[in-house]
C-alpha cells in the first residue's frame, strides 16, 4: 500500500494546479491523499481522474520575463482519493496512520461554525474545523503523533485562525483537557499564502494557471515546508505578502465583479476583456492610484506596492488566460469583507485622513 505524507482537504482545480504540482515536481516527490469535504457529485467523479495512474494535466500559459510560456506539466503525486461523506473511515485511517502535513483550501466560507457541529458523532454536514477535530481526537487517541497544519485558504493568520476554530469545536464539546492540549502543542499549527490565477479547469481532471506561483510559508518553531520546490519559499513575516496580495490582487479581483455586476452582469467576460474596457480600466486605476496605493505608501510599502500593482495588471491582462468573473464572483460577500473591507478597517488604522469612498460604497460603509 502506498502511504501518503500529506492529505489535502478540497478538490479544487486551484491546489491541482498549485500544492499538488508542486508537490509532484519536489525531490523527492510527496505523496497525497485528496479528501473530497463536499457532497457535489461532479467533484465526486474527479477524485477517480485526480488519482488516476498517469497522474493529470496542467497547463501553464501566460508571459513570464518577457516571453510566452505554454507548456503542459503532469501531476502524479496523488495517489488517493477519498470522500469525506462516504469514505470516512478510510480517511480518519490515513490521517491517523500516514499523514505528516494536513493542507486545506475549502473555500471562503470553509471556517464558518454549522448547526450540524454540534452533533456528538462524525457528521458529513459538519464544517472543516469540525471534521478537523474529529480526526485529531482520533489521532490523539491512537498516540498523537507530531503533525503539521498547512492551511491554505485566503485568510489573514489562517494557521491561527483554523487552530481557534478547532479549539472552539472543543470548548463547545467540553472535550478531554489532554485532547485539548494535544490540539493545542501537540500540533503545529502553521500559517501560509498562496498566489497563483488558475483560470479554468480541465476534464476530468487538471486546470489552466498563469506561469507565476508563490507559496509563502511563515517560520515558526516546528514548521517546515513539506517539501523543496522554487516557488514554496519561507518567510519570517507574511504581513507585507499577505497585504499586497490581498489588498492589490485580490481585491483588484472583486472590485472587477462589482463594476460587473453593477452593469448588470450580463454575459459571462473574462477578466482580460473586461479590464480592456476603458471605463472599466479608469474605474480599477482610479481605486488602486487614489485609495489603496496611499494606504501602502504610509505603511512603508510604496515602492513594493507600485510594483506588484504593475505586475497585478499584466497578470489581469494575461492573453492566454479565460479567468471568468462569475468564477470570481463565486463567494462575493465573504469576499469583499475580507479583501474589501478588511483594507478599509486597515486603512482607518493607518491614516484616517485619507479616504476610500469608492472602495467604502463597494462594501456598503457609506461614503
Amino acid at each position: 500500500m502506498v502511504k501518503t505524507p500529506v492529505i489535502q482537504f478540497g478538490t479544487s482545480r486551484f491546489l491541482q494546479a498549485h500544492a499538488d504540482l508542486f508537490l509532484s515536481e519536489a525531490s523527492p516527490a510527496r505523496g497525497i491523499t485528496v479528501v473530497q469535504t463536499s457532497g457535489d457529485a461532479a467533484r465526486g467523479r474527479r477524485l477517480a481522474a485526480l488519482a488516476a495512474p498517469g497522474g493529470y494535466p496542467v497547463r501553464i500559459r501566460g508571459l513570464w520575463e518577457g516571453r510566452a510560456v505554454d507548456e503542459t506539466r503532469t501531476v502524479t503525486s496523488v495517489k488517493r482519493g477519498l470522500s469525506a461523506a462516504s469514505d470516512w473511515a478510510q480517511v480518519v485511517r490515513v490521517f491517523v496512520e500516514e499523514a505528516e502535513f494536513v493542507l486545506s483550501n475549502t473555500g471562503d466560507a470553509g471556517y464558518q461554525p454549522r448547526p450540524d457541529d454540534a452533533a456528538q458523532d462524525y457528521d458529513p454536514a459538519m464544517s472543516f474545523p469540525a471534521k478537523l477535530f474529529h480526526l485529531l481526537a482520533a489521532r490523539h487517541a491512537a498516540g498523537g503523533a507530531p503533525l503539521v497544519v498547512m492551511p491554505m485558504e485566503l485568510v489573514v493568520d489562517n494557521g491561527r485562525v483554523l487552530k481557534e476554530a478547532v479549539l472552539s469545536v472543543a470548548a463547545r464539546r467540553g472535550s478531554d483537557p489532554a485532547l485539548v492540549s494535544y490540539i493545542e502543542d501537540g500540533v503545529t499549527w502553521a500559517c501560509s499564502l498562496v498566489d497563483r490565477i488558475v483560470s479554468a479547469p480541465l476534464e476530468p481532471a487538471g486546470a489552466v494557471a498563469e506561469p507565476y506561483a508563490l507559496w509563502a510559508i511563515q517560520t515558526a518553531p516546528g514548521v517546515v515546508a513539506p517539501a523543496v520546490h522554487p516557488a514554496i519559499e519561507m518567510v519570517d513575516d507574511l504581513t507585507a505578502i499577505e497585504r499586497l496580495k490581498l489588498h492589490i490582487l485580490n481585491l483588484g479581483h472583486t472590485v472587477l465583479v462589482d463594476i460587473w455586476q453593477r452593469r448588470g452582469g450580463q454575459g459571462d467576460p473574462v477578466v482580460r476583456a473586461f479590464i480592456a474596457l476603458p471605463e472599466v480600466e479608469e474605474a480599477l486605476a482610479a481605486i488602486y492610484r487614489e485609495e489603496v496605493l496611499p494606504v501602502f505608501a504610509r505603511l512603508g510599502q510604496a515602492d513594493a506596492a507600485e510594483r506588484y500593482m504593475a505586475v497585478t495588471l499584466e497578470r489581469f491582462a494575461n492573453p492566454y488566460l479565460d479567468h471568468r468573473l462569475a468564477d470570481i464572483a463565486q463567494n462575493h460577500a465573504q469576499k469583499i469583507e475580507r479583501r474589501i473591507g478588511a483594507f478599509l478597517d486597515l486603512a482607518g488604522a493607518t491614516d484616517g485622513a485619507l479616504r476610500q469612498p469608492r472602495l467604502a460604497a463597494i462594501a456598503g460603509r457609506g461614503a
